[in-house]
């Protein structure tokens, strides 16, 4: 049986690049490994886009709060945790990793409307004792877990 990928249709443009800026695309395309410049350019002008909607849209989207800290931070690792329980809907998981030199990797995987997470990430990025941290989101969203009810939310269950 033979299986034939999917493929959307594809519109074809032109675009004139500086020759300096040419040469760095192509030396890009064979370091990373891409089958041609047209594949690079597509994953360039999706970020682009998805940084685009994650700014001045509100899709729903996928992502990670990826966190450095120091864990010596007094309060930082229980307030970590507090803001992770007050965004309950939008914090899906989290993973933290203990480093050396006192400090910690934690990743919050998130989903929820763009701008909200961006305030959520806001909130754990200014943290007294957080080194550093960014927000990855995707234009992806992650299929219920369990849906709750208003039942259920208010703790009456049968």
């Amino acid at each position: 049986m033979n299986l034939k990928q999917k493929t959307r249709p594809v519109s074809r443009i032109s675009i004139s690049l500086p020759d300096d800026l040419q040469a760095d695309v192509d030396a890009m395309v064979a370091s990373r490994g891409f089958g041609s410049r047209s594949q690079a350019i597509n994953v360039m002008l999706r970020q682009h886009v998805l940084e685009h909607q994650r700014v001045s849209g509100n899709e729903v989207m996928a992502g990670t709060i990826t966190l450095l800290y120091h864990n010596t931070t007094r309060g930082l690792q229980s307030t970590l945790a507090d803001l992770q329980y007050q965004y309950l809907d939008e914090v899906i998981s989290s993973l933290h990793v203990p480093l050396m030199n006192n400090q910690t990797l934690e990743v919050i995987l998130v989903q929820g409307p763009a701008q909200k997470v961006q305030a959520i990430a806001d909130r754990f990025v200014t943290l007294r004792g957080v080194i550093t941290g960014k927000l990855q989101l995707m234009a992806a969203v992650i299929p219920p877990l369990h849906p709750m009810t208003e039942q259920t939310s208010q703790g009456n269950m049968q």
